[in-house]
């Protein structure tokens, strides 16, 4: 019997099995079966499934899946492939790294620098990433669906088919970002900056919530998904290029939006 919750469980039926007394010994191994069954359902045995969190060195393919890996440099770092689900990167700095089709669904990096990555099929689903800098990341076929990224940083990005689906982008800035096939649906990008960017192919907008959103100076001829109430609450200037059908509102243009 390898673990001490098997062994208890045997020993007990052992009890029952040759007619002895369930009292003493026998009551005390019962209640260690009890106690175990509760430690396994609160999860305190989650420990020998969490990711090899003492190997300090990063790998490609390496499972840090709820590690605590917080205010460490990792620059440069190779992580492709990674399992890194639910791992807490906060304040960390990932630029420059490979995180290429590595998981990081429900990781927190708040504050964490991913400058220059290598991003592509990556998976950040459900990620908190509040102030984080994805400046210059090459993120072609990533999802960051459901994803926190207020006032997250992707200027410069490149982004082709990237799912963005119910991400909270508020404030978020994609200045010079490189954006073909991404799915902004019901996105919140309210006071987000999109003016800077360069569209090269579809851009689906359908249900986003696009309040103060800065689209100046945009060609978004080839964005799918746009109605006039979401036009009407956004901030587009005269170079601002509509879909068909759609036109600017007399609000335009709007001030200046405060940074703070």
């Amino acid at each position: 019997m390898s673990s001490l919750f098997e062994r208890l469980v045997w020993q007990a039926g052992a009890d029952v099995r040759q007619g002895r007394n369930i009292g003493g010994a026998a009551l005390g191994r019962l209640a260690g079966i009890a106690t175990v069954a509760l430690l396994l359902a609160s999860g305190a045995g989650q420990s020998a499934f969490a990711g090899d969190c003492d190997n300090v060195v990063a790998a490609p393919g390496i499972d840090w899946s709820s590690c605590s890996k917080t205010n460490i440099m990792l620059p440069g770092s190779d992580l492709h492939g990674a399992n890194l689900a639910s791992a807490h990167f906060d304040s960390t700095d990932l630029s420059n790294a490979d995180l290429t089709s590595a998981n990081l669904e429900k990781a927190t990096l708040v504050r964490a620098w991913l400058k220059n990555a290598r991003a592509e099929g990556t998976n950040f689903a459900k990620i908190e990433a509040y102030r984080s800098d994805f400046s210059n990341v090459v993120a072609n076929g990533a999802t960051f669906a459901n994803a926190e990224l207020q006032r997250a940083e992707f200027s410069g990005a490149q982004l082709a088919n990237v799912d963005f689906q119910k991400a909270e982008l508020g404030r978020a800035d994609f200045d010079k970002a490189v954006l073909t096939g991404v799915n902004f649906s019901f996105a919140n990008l309210s006071r987000a900056t999109l003016n800077g960017v360069t569209i090269q192919g579809p851009v689906t907008f359908g249900g986003a919530f696009l309040y103060l959103t800065r689209i100046e100076g945009i060609d978004l001829s080839a964005a799918t998904g746009l109605v006039q109430t979401q036009v009407n609450l956004a901030c587009g200037d005269q170079s601002t290029i509509l879909p068909p059908g759609l036109k600017a509102p007399g609000s335009w243009p709007c001030p200046p939006d405060d940074k703070d």
